[in-house]
């Protein structure tokens, strides 16, 4: 197992990796809308905690060599499901001819009180 870090994504906040890669597979931890910089939350509605999950994950994906065009499975997590057409519209820009498998899960709370929180399968 090699373990993937990039400063380009924020860095983990608890006992986890970035990513692992294992062999041609890399399991992306999931992202919240934190700034890679400065460490705190995204203000702002879901689009743009959602662009900002993105490029995190973008990023992530980078460091391990591939691209999110590498992506096989994406699980979306949103603290309202009210959100999920406008969380859709960011997403499908960023996927928006290769299409990965994906679940979207409604949930109580995120960290950080996050509105979205996204984690990625590749493979490289």
């Amino acid at each position: 197992m090699q373990i993937i870090s990039t400063n380009n994504a924020p860095a983990a906040v608890g006992p986890y990796s970035q990513a692992i890669r294992t062999a041609n597979i890399v399991f992306l931890s999931g992202q919240i809308p934190l700034d890679p910089q400065s460490g705190g939350l995204v203000e702002g509605d879901i689009t743009k905690q959602t662009e900002r999950v993105l490029e995190n994950l973008k990023a992530v994906c980078e460091a391990a060599g591939g691209s999110l065009e590498k992506v096989t499975k994406c699980t979306v997590f949103l603290t309202d499901l009210k959100n999920f057409q406008a969380m859709n519209g960011v997403y499908s820009r960023y996927f928006s001819t290769h299409k990965p498998a994906r679940s979207t899960i409604g949930v109580a709370a995120l960290p950080k009180d996050a509105q979205v929180e996204i984690e990625a399968i590749m493979v490289v």
